[in-house]
């Protein structure tokens, strides 16, 4: 008789704790912010991004330098750019580093590609080249390979993006101030793994070309740190 209720036990204790969790998951869940409806989508996409994407290394600021410099290295090269296609991918790249948009285990290149749909959906947005928007999203990072001349010059702006000056500012800009992670060692390493592996993964003529003054000021940052903080140890 025992063994037979305990199952049921069992059952309604799980359903008991499923249904008290669920207003507690959904009450802890950060509210998902939208873009703006109507016709003028870029606007709407812009206003959205210097909102609620607000952060000192990917946020709308890195986002606008991505698709400047997108458009000034494709220039170069002689491509012509769907510039549709390159600002929303541009400005809503990495919308999935934000809480409100993350999903986790999914990176945030892959979570973003997945969204951009409903994101940008009823904005007057062209439907036909979503598919792009997703594929530049997808591969913006270094480490992937892009496809298509808006991945391949978003790619490579992003990437320009880690080094020189800038690269510098957006990785000492995360560090904490209080000791925690990100700490200043940290931010030198990652600074350092940022010189070894981002230029080798530039695609395009003109990213390459425009890699090399920013590798040269990384290099000398880097040297002037070490010496200048009993290399890190002071640091």
């Amino acid at each position: 008789m025992h063994s037979r209720h305990r199952p049921a036990s069992r059952t309604l204790l799980a359903s008991l704790l499923f249904a008290f969790a669920i207003p507690a998951l959904a009450a802890d869940e950060p509210q998902r912010p939208a873009i703006a409806r109507g016709t003028d989508w870029r606007a709407a996409v812009r206003q959205f991004a210097e909102t609620h994407l607000k952060h000192p290394a990917w946020g709308a600021s890195h986002s606008l330098r991505d698709y400047d410099l997108a458009k000034s290295l494709a220039a170069e090269d002689g491509v012509t750019l769907d510039d549709d296609v390159l600002f929303a991918a541009a400005y809503l790249h990495d919308v999935a580093a934000f809480a409100a948009f993350k999903k986790a285990g999914v990176d945030h290149q892959d979570q973003a590609a997945n969204i951009i749909g409903d994101l940008l959906a009823n904005t007057g947005f062209p439907p036909p080249k979503l598919d792009a928007v997703r594929g530049a999203i997808r591969t913006h990072m270094f480490a992937r390979d892009p496809t298509g001349p808006e991945a391949i010059y978003l790619h490579d702006a992003d990437a320009l993006d880690w080094l020189g000056a800038i690269g510098i500012a957006r990785v000492f800009g995360v560090v904490d101030p209080n000791g925690g992670s990100t700490n200043g060692p940290e931010a030198a390493a990652w600074l350092e793994k940022n010189l070894a592996d981002v230029p080798r993964r530039i695609v395009s003529k003109a990213g390459k070309r425009r890699a090399e003054p920013r590798i040269r000021e990384l290099e000398l940052f880097l040297r002037n740190l070490r010496a200048q903080s009993s290399d890190l140890r002071a640091l």
